[in-house]
């Protein structure tokens, strides 16, 4: 063999080895990637010059990765255009790094690293290379194979060699430390991860590994529910099936394809880094795609492929490009969209699967008005209205299983029309049953809130539409509730809401305690229950959502006490009733009707989940106690 040529790459700094090594890449297992993707495009290359007649038409093309134990060798081979003297002089020596030291004085300091460099991809193979062989033969001008070798520094030979076929061989004769690379199963693994959905047939010791032809790039028409569900196992095993999916597919103004899954989300979603994986030209690029779609539709899965996002830019830029900021409000259109034709097409369907779907739309509404301005209509809350099937009766409660749900709009449609635009919603159907069962039993219809995200939420609606309030069913009770009655003065001018008023303040002692006596409508109606006025117990509860625990009774609190009930009845009547005694002195009527209005508050706190759990004991305890006590009366 004829030595052709002698010399140095023509590079401004020496130093570019250790800058591939170690600012441009943080995993050396990118080599594999790296060097497939160039065989891939050598392949594309090889057919589009055929097409137009600049070269010899070949084989299907494929790229073959041959494990050499005993040299411990890797070889990557492609049956491509490949390359000629010149062409490697040209591409593979004069390698465009004047500004090099720059580059890596510019990125060292980034904390967020660069997502990936294909530009750079034949010289990631130094990364795990001591020695790198180039072995190729051009399609075109039947030119002679040529052998490019280099040892790591900017040394490098090319001579003259034998290939009988069209393409080129890259031979990486592995270093000691990165020999888990001539391991056929970490290989393959790699192969799956990063070229699993390469459009050219990738081969592993003759045996084909990679899937190719993914859905993302087929027509939507061409595809079955099927065909989709598969996918997503593929790529999130042990996941189950998606809720519904969102096939991504445009040319302008980037190209863009993909598909996007609504998962069932069983616990904690993660808002942060997410598991949308991003690909370029079908070749995997990232699992963290948080600088490309919204923060809010992070915890979807499935893929993005798209060209036209830089991937040789450090994240913190990536978060301020123009293009990428357009694809990222692409994304949430076509999502919302989707979400839209579900819930016109399907409204039970929609409902089903709502629960999982409301942190995204929610958390998507506030962060994003355009996206806001797409989904609000679609925005369902949980109801107790109900809707009978058999008559229709109102078509704006979509109906699933034991539940029902309604949009905000539809909800204050069915407001009377002298009625203040005021939406009342619980958070807890236990813990605030007392104050929910009281307004459902005069008819009025009750939206069920989640408590964490409708904790800003809620607010955010207000904020949204200034012409409706929200009301927690236990902030406060209107006239529709209470009961007219003449309240009936005694010998000493007071009546019976001034003597229980006057027992509670003595016994309960508590000045952040407001107390109310109220007469209730219905035999159901408790005898006393605990309001939590409403911007104060938001107050409350966004203070514990910041000190991540849950909020517990604010010390500042309404007690309503409902003279209807036989219990408040019988405490009046007993207060009332005691004999006088000494001056200092209580009697024990007095003393029996002061332990029965702290129990009557107790029973109040105990009814929203306010006692704390050592004060559990204690109430049962006294429960017996003031039981006994009164039997001892009665008998």
């Amino acid at each position: 063999m004829s030595l052709l040529e002698e010399g140095q790459i023509q590079i401004h700094t020496e130093n570019i080895f250790p800058i591939i090594k170690k600012a441009v890449y943080s995993d050396h297992e990118i080599f594999l990637r790296e060097l497939v993707s160039n065989g891939v495009d050598a392949i594309n290359k090889r057919r589009m010059a055929s097409i137009a007649g600049d070269c010899i038409e070949g084989e299907e093309g494929k790229i073959q990765i041959k494990i050499d134990r005993e040299l411990n060798t890797l070889t990557i081979s492609d049956n491509g255009i490949g390359m000629s003297a010149n062409e490697v002089k040209k591409y593979i020596n004069q390698v465009a790094f004047s500004s090099a030291e720059e580059f890596l004085e510019k990125y060292k300091q980034d904390n967020d690293g660069i997502i990936g460099h294909f530009g750079l991809g034949f010289y990631s193979s130094f990364m795990v290379a001591k020695n790198v062989e180039l072995i190729t033969k051009s399609a075109i001008n039947k030119s002679n194979a040529v052998k490019w070798t280099c040892d790591g520094s900017p040394k490098f030979t090319i001579q003259e060699t034998e290939r009988e076929e069209i393409g080129t061989d890259v031979i990486l004769y592995l270093m000691e430390e990165e020999l888990e690379y001539i391991e056929p199963t970490r290989i393959k693994n790699l192969i799956t991860k990063y070229c699993d959905f390469m459009p050219i047939e990738v081969l592993l010791e003759g045996e084909t590994v990679n899937k190719r032809n993914p859905a993302w790039r087929k027509n939507p028409k061409e595809l079955k529910d099927q065909d989709y569900i598969d996918l997503y196992k593929y790529l999130y095993p042990f996941q189950g099936e998606p809720l519904l999916w969102v096939h991504l597919n445009t040319d302008y103004p980037y190209s863009l394809q993909g598909i996007l899954y609504f998962p069932k989300i069983t616990g904690r979603a993660d808002w942060e880094k997410g598991e949308i994986k991003l690909y370029c030209n079908q070749v995997f690029v990232s699992d963290s795609i948080k600088e490309v779609v919204p923060r809010y539709l992070l915890p979807l899965r499935g893929v993005i492929d798209s060209p036209d996002i830089p991937l040789n830019v450090s994240r913190s830029a990536l978060q301020t490009d123009r293009k990428v900021r357009s694809i990222g409000n692409f994304v949430a259109k076509k999502v919302a969209d989707k979400l839209k034709e579900v819930f016109k097409n399907n409204p039970n369907f929609y409902s089903e699967i709502w629960d999982s779907l409301a942190p995204f739309v929610k958390i998507g509404a506030m962060e994003d008005d355009k996206f806001a301005d797409q989904v609000e209509e679609i925005i369902v809350f949980s109801t107790t209205a109900t809707n009978s099937k058999e008559t229709n009766t109102d078509p704006t409660i979509i109906s699933y299983k034991e539940n029902n749900f309604t949009s905000i709009n539809s909800y204050l449609n069915r407001l009377k029309l002298d009625s203040k635009k005021r939406i009342l919603y619980c958070t807890d159907e236990l813990s605030q049953a007392t104050a929910l069962n009281l307004w459902k039993s005069q008819g009025a219809e009750i939206l069920k809130a989640e408590t964490v995200v409708d904790t800003q939420f809620i607010p955010w609606l207000e904020n949204r539409h200034e012409e409706i309030t929200f009301q927690r069913v236990d902030a406060e009770l209107d006239d529709s509730l209470k009961d007219e009655q003449v309240d009936i003065t005694d010998k000493d001018g007071d009546t019976k809401s001034d003597i229980l008023r006057k027992l509670l303040i003595e016994s309960l002692n508590n000045e952040k305690i407001t107390i109310q006596i109220q007469t209730l409508k219905g035999d159901d109606a408790p005898p006393a229950m605990i309001l939590l006025p409403e911007q104060m117990r938001r107050i409350n509860d966004i203070g514990a959502l910041m000190d991540q625990k849950l909020p517990g009774l604010p010390d500042y609190h309404v007690l309503v006490v409902n003279l209807r009930h036989p219990l408040v009845k019988g405490i009046i009547k007993l207060k009332s009733g005691a004999l006088l005694v000494g001056t200092g002195e209580e009697s024990p009527s007095t003393a029996l009707a002061k332990e029965l209005a702290k129990h009557l508050y107790d029973m109040a706190r105990l009814g929203i989940g306010g006692l704390e759990p050592n004060e559990i004991a204690g109430f049962q305890t006294k429960t017996a106690d003031l039981m006994s006590q009164l039997m001892e009366k009665i008998l």
